[in-house]
């Protein structure tokens, strides 16, 4: 009878403590890293003839490379252990720094490229569950290789699945508080005269027509060659893809959320784990950007082209492809930037 008194109370206290430690694990501890993180103070310098604007900054956080599991590959618990990773981080993260909008950079799904129209509802569901957000808050998509395929797997029927679902488009400018955001299918900047590829690339073209002279125009502007063009802020545009603009390897990335060294050793090869040469000389000459954030590596790099395009690539935000995922928070007015990754 002693021994029973003796053991219920044991029973409870030990309850209470794996209560304790689950809801620690699961729950607070996402609370408590990201509590040391915070919105970054603002740097850079203003463009020609520009003063630091006093107007409050868009907030902007950025992710890629969730790679949601689907119905081919993975283990049903590896894929729910994950996935709750994901969710829980993601929350904890809209309900601490409230962002105004968040890009997930490419690479939503790991089987899009192979999902049937069933598998790819059932991934979309679960996408959309896990990033789901307030009213206060846009999210957009671009779209990566898992999402479509390589470019040799790529076609009309996935590109369009993708960007029906999502809202989005291979060449789209997102204008939020005087910031430009140009949205790019790097998949499809092959250069190899394919139809997709041949459209992106016009469109992508007229686009970047419109924000060079929208960044002419002033109020008595009539220059022909403008006339019809669609009107967006008068700043240089973020650029926001799935592919790293050309480099020749991580090798000069540095940080805990860079590369390992084994890793930093391989050369990339162009339009597979970087845009070709030609691809990135034309996008920055095109659109002389800013910032350029990509993902694709699951590493995250920092560089500068032509010793003033600075260029970040973010690592996965998934457990199943780092032990430390992270994302990278943006404060953008119009004219200067600050940013701080998590």
């Amino acid at each position: 009878m002693l021994g029973r008194r003796w053991a219920l109370p044991l029973l409870l206290r030990l309850l209470a403590l794996g209560c304790g430690v689950l809801l620690m694990c699961e729950l607070a501890i996402y609370y408590m890293v990201l509590l040391r993180c915070g919105w970054p103070r603002l740097r850079g310098p203003a463009e020609p003839g520009q003063e630091r604007p006093s107007a409050p900054a868009l907030r902007t956080l950025f992710l890629a490379d969730t790679h949601l599991l689907g119905a081919l590959r993975g283990h049903w618990l590896d894929k729910l252990r994950r996935e709750w990773q994901m969710e829980r981080a993601f929350q904890t993260a809209l309900w601490l720094f409230e962002p105004d909008a968040v890009f997930v950079l490419g690479d939503l799904f790991d089987e899009g490229k192979w999902s049937s129209p069933k598998d790819f509802k059932e991934d979309v569901r679960r996408f959309q569950m896990m990033f789901r957000h307030s009213a206060s808050t846009e999210l957009f998509v671009v779209v990566g290789n898992h999402d479509i395929g390589f470019h040799n797997e790529m076609d009309q029927y996935k590109l369009q699945r993708f960007d029906e679902t999502f809202n989005s488009s291979s060449a789209k400018v997102v204008s939020r508080k005087g910031v430009n955001f140009v949205l790019v299918n790097s998949i499809a900047l092959q250069g190899d005269g394919c139809s997709i590829c041949e459209k992106v690339e016009n469109d992508l073209h007229q686009l970047s027509l419109a924000l060079n002279c929208s960044r002419q125009l002033d109020p008595n502007h009539s220059g022909g060659n403008c006339k019809d063009m669609d009107i967006f802020p008068e700043s240089a545009p973020i650029l926001l893809q799935h592919y790293p603009l050309y480099r020749v390897s991580d090798a000069e990335c540095t940080g805990e959320d860079s590369a390992s060294p084994e890793e930093k050793k391989l050369l990339f090869r162009e339009r597979y784990d970087t845009l070709s040469v030609g691809a990135s000389n034309k996008l920055l000459w095109w659109f002389q950007p800013r910032l350029v954030l990509s993902g694709h590596t699951h590493s995250a790099c920092t560089v500068l082209h032509g010793s003033q395009r600075p260029e970040i690539s973010i690592p996965s935000f998934s457990w199943r492809n780092r032990n430390n995922p992270s994302f990278l928070l943006v404060e953008s007015p119009t004219s200067v930037h600050g940013f701080e990754s998590i």
